[in-house]
C-alpha cells in the first residue's frame, strides 16, 4: 500500500511543478502587451476497483452500497488561455491600436502564413508598409505615404492618412479582424502571435465593430491580463501541495522501513 502512495504522491508533484511552471510564465508576461494568462487543468487518473458496488454482499440479496475503488493519482488535461480583455494602456502614438471586444489582427509571416494577433504596437517598414515590431506586414497589407503628415485609424478600422499636398485625407487601408468559434485551441507561436488550429476552428474575417467583432482604439495597445494578487496567491496554493505530496512520500517512506525493520 505504501508502494501506491508513493506512486500517487509523485503524479501529485508533477502536477505542481507543471502548475507553478504554468504561473511562473503568467508572471513572467505580466507586461507583455495583449498577453493572455493561461491556467493548469487537471484530471484523476484510473481507479482500481477492490469491492464493486452494487454487487452481492450475502445470499438474501443485500448489495454493497459504494464498495471500494483507490485512486492512482492526478494528471494534467490540458492548459488553456483565458481570453478575458485586458486594460487599455495610453501611448499617444497614432500608429499604436488596442483592440476592445472579440477580435485579432491578421499579420503575413515571412513564409506567406497568416498569424494573428492582439499586440497593437504597429510601426512602419522603410518602405512605409504598416508592420509589427518584428517587421512582418498586416493582412490586408497598408501602405503609408511618405508626405503623410497625420495618420488616424478609427474604430472601424479605416487608415485614414492626411498628406501636404493634398487638402482632403485619404483612405489608405482597412484593418480587418479574425474571430475563432474556440479561442483557446489557437496555437501560441511566440512573438505574440497566435495561429489557426483543427481546434480554433477557420478563422472568421470581418470589419471591426461589426456584430461579433471588437473595435480599434487608436492611441492605445492592450496590457496583459495577469493579476499578480491572484498569481502568487496560486503559486503559494502550488507551493503548499507541492509539500504535502513530498511528505506524503516521506511518510510513506517512513512506513515501508518501519515494516522492513519488523520482518
Amino acid at each position: 500500500m505504501s508502494e501506491r502512495a508513493l506512486s500517487i504522491a509523485a503524479t501529485g508533484m508533477l502536477a505542481q511543478q507543471l502548475n507553478v511552471e504554468v504561473i511562473s510564465n503568467n508572471i513572467a508576461n505580466m507586461n507583455t502587451t495583449a498577453y493572455k494568462r493561461q491556467r493548469a487543468d487537471f484530471e484523476d487518473l484510473l481507479y482500481q476497483t477492490i469491492n464493486l458496488a452494487g454487487t452481492d454482499s450475502s445470499d438474501t440479496g443485500t448489495v454493497v452500497p459504494s464498495g471500494i475503488q483507490l485512486g492512482t493519482g492526478v494528471k494534467a488535461a490540458a492548459v488553456y488561455r483565458i481570453t478575458d480583455q485586458g486594460d487599455l494602456l495610453a501611448t499617444g502614438n497614432a500608429l499604436d491600436v488596442a483592440l476592445q471586444g472579440r477580435g485579432y489582427l491578421q499579420v503575413e509571416l515571412p513564409n506567406g502564413e497568416t498569424a494573428y494577433t492582439r499586440a497593437g504596437a504597429l510601426q512602419l517598414s522603410p518602405t512605409g508598409v504598416l508592420v509589427t515590431a518584428d517587421g512582418y506586414e498586416m493582412v490586408p497589407n497598408i501602405s503609408i505615404p511618405a508626405n503623410a503628415t497625420e495618420i488616424t485609424i478609427n474604430g472601424s478600422g479605416e487608415v485614414i492618412v492626411k498628406t501636404a499636398d493634398a487638402v482632403a485625407p485619404v483612405t489608405q487601408g482597412q484593418l480587418l479582424l479574425a474571430t475563432f468559434l474556440n479561442e483557446a485551441g489557437l496555437q501560441a507561436a511566440g512573438d505574440n502571435l497566435f495561429k489557426e488550429t483543427i481546434a480554433s476552428g477557420g478563422a472568421v474575417t470581418g470589419t471591426p465593430g461589426t456584430s461579433g467583432f471588437g473595435t480599434i482604439i487608436q492611441g492605445y495597445v492592450e496590457t496583459s491580463n495577469v493579476n499578480t494578487v491572484s498569481e502568487i496567491t496560486n503559486l503559494i496554493t502550488a507551493q503548499r501541495a507541492y509539500e504535502m505530496n513530498a511528505k506524503v512520500i516521506e511518510t510513506s517512506d517512513q512506513m515501508m522501513t518501519t515494516v522492513a525493520q519488523s520482518i
